[in-house]
């Protein structure tokens, strides 16, 4: 009990909780150091903490471990902090408790999961971070907003329900609860398996990312980016690196948005595809399972926080001052808006992958493991989906927003603390792209990999070159998909579609079938009343079926009538 009483007090995932609870009821005056400072504090205390278990306690028969501090969960912490920290910054003009509160609490819950070393304080942290980010998109305070938060909720909550069952079913097969590797030899582990699945957004249980984040505060949004999904990538890389079928949904994962990111709208719908796409480069990493694979996947979700991150913050600025993010209605804001538009344009080449920013030295450690395990239908896929890329998140979101035509919108530039934000998240994918060493040597593995070699680099800059040709020729041609106002139809077809389709047939059905059943019940006593009138010889008024409101017409003159003769 003194070992887990001391991995409370060390834990950065309970130091942030309680700085969450707390920032409830801290003046405003406090409130930014509080944003900032905490974080600070969690980082420092995360990289004080020493490699190994802590805070083991049994509780109920069960052994927990509340701290498992090793390269994998330490990367992934560190990440996590660092974003809590830019989202603090980037919401610090605020005066949105909820928001503020919110946010720590779902940013201590990522990172008390990462730090999990058992599936029930892992289920127990994984459900905190669905209670907490609902509010994110709850605080748009629309009517929209709530219903498709409630969505949300339920989604998040079958994911923990299905963690949950799946860590009963192991534990009775097991007899452990550990979390480690898991496999997919039991139930227990597809179950775990699907719960994971949900919150990385597989193929056809995704649509809940793209039904949910463009719906949340122009802050909000860039803190549900940070955490669910890479948490979910951090599970499936804890319990499932190596496991073969993860290759083929990742590559499915890159592939499936890239379409429906080009015929969006919305831009930071599309740029939820690309979050989606840009996990599934993730998932074949750990699928590979090999130490460059899964250093290449951890690699690429700590980059991917940053650079996503900035393209939401900026995008979110543009909504801040404009109060729209929608293609159709956008253009020409780099005169009002010019040094968003820039770090726009640094998260795109981030997440283009060019050469000396971020993107470039993460995925292309993913690529060379898929090449030197022979995935050369992946790699080309992977390939593709790198070239889809550049034309979605690359060149749509900044050509739409700050260039295209001048939609004639004459705003201020973004508050100083949604700069500062975007600011420092800038110089951090630069600096990776161009010193990636540091990130290198907090990875799982130590692994001898170099990405500025000739052929790494000839081979990207050709794939963006005919990219980028393939976009303005398709433009400047008019094929290129028209940025019109509608709903684009995913996955939410099943309830946007099917399920009322579905609902109003059953329903037709049942009262279709009660119609019947009570004229069946009619004639069946119709034709009893007849029998018993036939049998006993009854005839007469008193002998009548008399209604309702008759028979209470009948009772109440004759309570009238006693009333009189009593008194």
């Amino acid at each position: 009990m003194t070992d887990a009483l001391g991995a409370a007090v060390a834990s950065p995932a309970l130091l942030l909780m309680a700085a969450g609870l707390m920032l409830a009821v801290t003046p405003r005056l406090v409130r930014a150091i509080w944003l900032l400072g905490v974080p600070v504090l969690a980082l420092m205390l995360l990289w004080a903490l020493p490699t190994g278990l802590h805070g083991q306690v049994s509780l109920f028969g069960f052994d927990l471990t509340m701290l498992r501090v090793d390269g994998l969960s330490r990367v992934w912490a560190t990440i996590f902090i660092i974003g809590s920290f830019l989202a603090g910054l980037y919401a610090l003009h605020l005066d949105d408790r909820l928001q503020h509160v919110a946010s720590l609490i779902y940013a201590s819950a990522a990172v008390g999961a990462v730090l999990a070393g058992d599936l029930v304080t892992l289920f127990i942290f994984w459900e905190v971070t669905a209670i907490s980010s609902v509010f994110l998109i709850w605080a748009r305070r629309r009517v929209r907003a709530h219903i498709i938060g409630l969505r949300y909720l339920i989604i998040q909550v079958i994911s923990g329900l299905l963690l949950m069952v799946g860590a009963i079913v192991h534990h009775r097969a097991t007899g452990s609860i550990a979390f480690g590797h898991l496999g997919l030899e039991a139930a227990g582990g597809w179950l775990i398996f699907l719960a994971f699945g949900i919150k990385a957004a597989f193929p056809l249980l995704h649509n809940w990312m793209q039904d949910a984040y463009p719906e949340s505060t122009p802050t909000g949004t860039v803190v549900l980016s940070i955490y669910t999904t890479k948490l979910a990538i951090y599970a499936l890389a804890r319990g499932f690196a190596g496991t073969e079928i993860l290759i083929a949904i990742g590559a499915v994962m890159t592939l499936f948005p890239i379409f429906y990111a080009v015929i969006e709208n919305d831009l930071r719908r599309v740029l939820a595809y690309s979050l989606n796409n840009q996990l599934g480069f993730m998932v074949v990493g750990i699928g590979i399972g090999t130490p460059l694979a899964v250093n290449g996947a951890a690699a690429h979700a700590f980059a991917h926080i940053l650079y996503k991150g900035l393209l939401l913050m900026s995008m979110g600025a543009v909504l801040y001052r404009v109060g729209t993010v929608k293609a159709s209605e956008l253009g020409g804001l780099y005169k009002s808006m010019p040094a968003t538009a820039v770090f726009c344009i640094v998260g795109s080449m981030s997440i283009s992958a060019f050469p000396l920013f971020s993107g470039f030295v993460t995925k292309s450690m993913i690529l060379t493991a898929a090449a030197e395990q022979h995935h050369w239908i992946v790699w080309c896929v992977l390939l593709i989906a790198s070239a889809g890329v550049l034309d979605h998140s690359g060149i749509k979101v900044p050509f739409f927003s700050f260039f295209a035509h001048d939609a004639g919108y004459r705003v201020k530039e973004a508050p100083a603390n949604m700069l500062a934000a975007m600011a420092i998240t800038a110089a951090l994918c630069i600096g990776i792209g161009v010193y990636p060493a540091p990130l290198y040597a907090i990875l799982p593995f130590d692994v001898d990999y170099s990405p500025y070699t000739a052929a790494h680099v000839i081979n990207q800059l050709q794939l963006l070159l005919f990219a980028a040709l393939a976009f303005v020729t398709l433009y400047r041609s008019g094929l290129y998909p028209p940025e019109v106002r509608g709903i684009n139809i995913d996955t939410d077809w099943l309830y946007r579609r099917a399920l009322p389709i579905v609902v109003a047939g059953s329903r037709r059905a049942l009262l279709g079938g009660r119609k019947r059943a009570i004229g069946a019940a009619t004639i069946g006593l119709a034709g009893a009343r007849q029998r018993l009138e036939q049998a006993f010889g009854v005839r007469g008024v008193m002998a009548r079926t008399w209604t309702t409101g008759v028979m209470l017409l009948w009772v109440t003159a004759l309570l009238a009538a006693y009333l009189l003769l009593y008194y």
